[in-house]
């Protein structure tokens, strides 16, 4: 059974490391994973993004259609994306009969400190620096973050370390999309 489970959360909040983590978790026991990184496609999709909601709307979009193809295609899918709304979100649920969200909570205060120290050269830098420019739309700070209304992965990075939130998520989605294979070996 294919799967695609959607990493989200506020910039900084340790989407992509997590989602990198259980994946190579789950590439331990015979799960092949793809990432779609959003900040790697944007290059591509949209390289002068605006953010405006017209333009999150066509990527978000993209992202899951993306997504439905892999699934399709037999091949198990992490995507790394805030997608702000809910209903982003949602247009990959209602293309992947087998999709979660995998919602990274994390206070914003903690996020902004992070993203101050990432080395990520997909993201784009300075996010929450931006945040006090002229029309300036960043997730939680301008613009409102909708967490997952009922996240079928739950995980608290100010809590948890990156390692114990991918064990659990791996552990998770292992519950979740796999009735041959145990939890217990996986979370251990």
């Amino acid at each position: 059974m294919t799967f695609a489970v959607w990493f989200t959360g506020l910039p900084g909040s340790g989407k992509t490391v997590i989602a990198e983590k259980t994946a190579a978790i789950l590439n331990q026991h015979n799960y092949q994973i793809k990432i779609l990184q959003l900040d790697k496609i944007r290059k591509i999709i949209t390289p002068d993004p605006t953010y405006s909601d017209e333009e999150r709307n066509i990527v978000y979009a993209s992202l899951a259609y993306m997504a439905y193809l892999l699934t399709e295609s037999g091949i198990n899918v992490f995507i790394d994306a805030t997608a702000n709304k809910q209903q982003y979100r949602d247009i990959a649920r209602g293309l992947i009969p087998n999709f979660a969200e995998a919602y990274i909570e994390c206070p914003l205060e903690l996020c902004m400190e992070r993203e101050v120290r990432r080395k990520n050269t997909y993201a784009p830098p300075d996010i929450y620096k931006k945040s006090t420019t002229k029309n300036a739309t960043v997730p939680g700070v301008n613009i409102a973050y909708e967490a997952p209304r009922n996240p079928g992965i739950h995980l608290n990075s100010r809590e948890n370390s990156i390692e114990e939130c991918a064990k659990q998520a791996a552990s998770r989605i292992s519950e979740l999309f796999s009735a041959q294979r145990s939890c217990a070996e996986i979370s251990s």
